[in-house]
């Protein structure tokens, strides 16, 4: 589906675009890219490859809603969005939906203050919705100051955590840890190296594949064990197929497969952002967690890269799991931001307060 993009002028240097047609993430790829690289605040989630790979794979036609603001012709804020009904009423939600472990919007910092007022006014002006949710807004989101600067109601509610450790070698976390636990991991990781465990990075061209069998992987791995459904959907390899492959070449994620003779036993997918490498999937042939720590061999590696790319922070990602404690993590959590473009906002903004701030007390009452 294709649709004229409606322009709208604001003073004489300043201008709204709404992208609707659902070739849009394809034709703003250039400037997009540019955009990402001049906002600090940006994660993966935001990146063109993932939010065009999932567009593809997921999208809606119709239902996008992408506001661009330009300066002088260029692009120097953006949200990505796409309109749903949930309990019968319109919200703009970010593209990306719940595989994005961060949701946010882009700005150029050097034009603030003008862009994001520019931004709240076109998002709130927006046609057929009465709010605007943003699930995991990480702290010091751009959808901080975008909430700021909100001409209208914005409820915030509790999000989900992130554990994180310094992005530095393995040998340096371990000497943080006491004597037994760390004597214990250096054990392990030898156990590891005399396995015969070759790690090879996967480029752009083989990514695709790579995906496949990371999934593969994934589902044996979890298959009777809880796992996430969504990671067995064709959309969510479909997704990641995508993705994965612009996003390598980008430089915006890497993909490690670890082989034994030859056969691929274990994938790892960390994404990579301006301040953070996050593990975001792996998978493993459950012969070889019966043999190794594999998530001590896939965190080895992840702690490489993220040392290796000048990063501040290793993430792990959503989820306070008992293995990631170990490691003496500190805790990020994000919030729920609505906000309100409408009367009828309340209507839905105060259920869906009340839903998250109950999940975040489950999640709270259940962290080890």
């Amino acid at each position: 589906m294709t649709s004229a993009p409606a322009v709208t002028l604001v003073g004489t240097a300043w201008e709204v675009e709404t992208r609707r047609d659902d070739g849009a993430f394809d034709a703003l790829a250039g400037e997009w890219r540019d955009l990402y690289a001049r906002c600090p605040a940006a994660t993966p989630f935001q990146s063109a490859g993932w939010l065009a790979g999932w567009w593809r794979s997921k999208g809606r036609p119709g239902a996008l809603r992408l506001v661009l603001v330009r300066h002088r012709g260029r692009l120097v804020a953006a949200a990505p969005l796409y309109r749903v009904r949930r309990w019968g009423l319109p919200v703009l939600v970010p593209v990306g939906g719940g595989q994005s472990d961060f949701t946010d919007v882009l700005m150029d910092p050097v034009h603030a203050d003008r862009s994001l007022g520019v931004l709240a006014g076109a998002l709130r002006a927006e046609r057929g919705a009465v709010a605007l949710d943003l699930p995991e807004v990480r702290p010091g989101a751009v959808a901080h100051l975008l909430a700021a600067r909100w001409p209208g109601r914005v409820w915030t509610a509790p999000g989900s955590t992130c554990l994180q450790v310094p992005a530095r070698p393995i040998a340096e976390l371990l000497g943080t840890l006491p004597g037994r636990t760390a004597g214990k991991a250096r054990a392990k990781l030898r156990k590891v190296d005399a396995s015969g465990v070759v790690v090879t990075s996967v480029d752009a061209a083989g990514a695709a594949e790579a995906v496949g069998r990371l999934l593969d992987l994934h589902v044996r791995q979890w298959r009777g064990r809880g796992l996430n459904p969504e990671h067995a959907r064709d959309g969510f390899r479909r997704h990641l197929a995508s993705a994965v492959p612009d996003m390598i070449a980008h430089g915006d994620a890497a993909l490690f497969e670890y082989r034994v003779d030859g056969a691929v036993v274990a994938s790892d997918l960390a994404l990579i952002g301006h301040d953070t490498v996050g593990a975001y999937l792996y998978g493993a042939d459950p012969a070889l967690r019966d043999r190794l720590d594999v998530t001590l061999m896939l965190l080895r590696q992840d702690l490489a890269l993220a040392a290796s790319r000048g990063v501040r922070h290793f993430s792990m990602l959503r989820g306070t799991e008992p293995y990631k404690a170990k490691w003496r993590p500190t805790a990020e959590v994000s919030s729920r931001l609505i906000l309100g473009s409408s009367p009828l906002a309340p209507a839905y903004a105060t259920p869906a307060h009340h839903r998250a701030t109950i999940a975040a007390a489950t999640r709270s009452h259940r962290r080890p």
